[in-house]
């Protein structure tokens, strides 16, 4: 089968992004032929991994870009052309390719798998600035609650008017949760069908030693909650002396976070790791007896969460978005109320203090992750969308991707 992914970026960071490049890997290695179309924004040091790429910025110019992207039409254009893809599967856009591709689109069998808010929301988080959720329809209310300055919410409402035009050309449209899909649907982008990502199995941590270790990894913005869960960390240490925070990532807030660690008197207790890369990333946080996610916003799905349940470590979350299916409270982990410092304290507090309750939350975790988010149930749910798409006459029986023409 022929499939073209279209994304955003496609750099080896942030999970949507590894997701992306997952799912190229993973069903090539299945035998299909599988290209990546994105934009080359964020690619000047790591590079761009993809088979197509337009032009990108994440300049200032980026909102402009967003609303009207000719070179991202013209090179899909080519793409198709030369590609000829059987399916096309559009996953993280708008924050490049603009809807000016939609268009194109048209005469593919295409499927839309919306993986934050991004298509109903111009910033994306659906988070207004005093950090709770919001419940009313973009429009004139983003620039009136402060979410978009005037320059920005000129530009966004045109390309939220050209989605809406365009939207039609998705035959298939798929949310990480239920979260993304009652979001849709509120902004009427129906039927929506639910489907998570899938996680690589990988080997179990080692068992549990000292110090008894929290872990954070994730983009260090407001939406995360980095600092929540810097000011729950001293309630931790004011009880258990040796705790230690591991925090990797990097974003807008790692300056305000690396202050608010000083302010606190916790430079001895946490450690902030910058960005890493995969392998650096799992051996950072192999050791971590918990893995906290105190996110403020609705997480879409929780990919930091899946994966630490495949490690085999327990987590502790805010119940909110994907979190709250994912996470299993008192079984896989703890669920936290959003903004709560006390009561994410008072989680960490429960596990660090107990090795037995953190290995077996983690075994539990664990077992629940092989069971229900492996990765390769997931290409096969995938495979199967597509094969849904394609008209039964079109549907190819060629062989794997090294014997179809480049």
């Amino acid at each position: 089968m022929r499939i073209l992914l279209v994304n955003d970026y496609a750099t080896p960071k942030g999970g949507a992004e590894i997701q992306m490049l997952g799912i190229r890997e993973g069903l090539r290695e299945r035998g299909h032929d599988v290209r990546l179309f994105a934009s080359a924004a964020g690619g000047a040091r790591e590079g761009t991994a993809a088979d197509y790429v337009c032009f990108g910025t994440n300049s200032r110019f980026r909102t402009i870009l967003q609303s009207a992207n000719p070179w991202a039409y013209f090179t899909l254009r080519h793409a198709l052309q030369e590609f000829r893809p059987e399916v096309v599967h559009v996953r993280i856009f708008l924050t490049q390719l603009s809807p000016l591709i939609l268009p194109l689109l048209g005469s593919v069998p295409t499927l839309y798998h919306a993986c934050w808010y991004r298509s109903v929301c111009p910033i994306g988080t659906k988070l207004l600035p005093d950090n709770t959720p919001c419940t009313v329809p973009a429009g004139a209310a983003c620039y009136r609650n402060g979410c978009l300055p005037l320059r920005d919410w000129v530009p966004l409402m045109a390309q939220r008017a050209l989605f809406r035009r365009w939207r039609h050309v998705f035959d298939r449209v798929i949310a990480l949760s239920d979260a993304v899909r009652d979001q849709l649907i509120a902004d009427d982008i129906e039927p929506v069908e639910l489907m998570g990502n899938g996680v690589p199995v990988m080997a179990p941590r080692p068992p549990l030693s000292l110090p008894p270790m929290v872990a954070f990894a994730g983009r260090l913005s407001r939406e995360k909650g980095a600092d929540v869960l810097v000011r729950a960390f001293r309630h931790v240490v004011s009880e258990i002396p040796n705790a230690r925070l591991v925090m990797a990532g990097d974003g807008p807030e790692r300056a305000s976070l690396v202050q608010l660690v000083a302010t606190l008197g916790l430079r001895s207790h946490v450690t902030l790791l910058g960005y890493l890369t995969r392998d650096e990333l799992e051996r950072s946080v192999a050791k971590a007896w918990v893995q906290a996610i105190p996110s403020r916003w609705s997480e879409p799905f929780g990919n930091v969460a899946a994966e630490a349940m495949m490690r085999g470590t327990a987590v502790v979350a805010t119940a909110s978005g994907g979190l709250s299916s994912l996470v299993q409270d008192g079984q896989t982990g703890s669920l936290v109320p959003t903004n709560d410092v006390d009561s994410l304290a008072r989680a960490l507090v429960r596990f660090l203090r107990d090795r037995d309750l953190a290995e077996q939350t983690g075994r539990r975790a664990r077992e629940f992750a092989l069971r229900h988010l492996g990765v390769e149930a997931y290409f096969d749910r995938l495979l199967e969308l597509y094969q849904a798409l394609i008209p039964k006459g079109a549907r190819s029986n060629r062989g794997p991707a090294s014997s179809l023409p480049r």
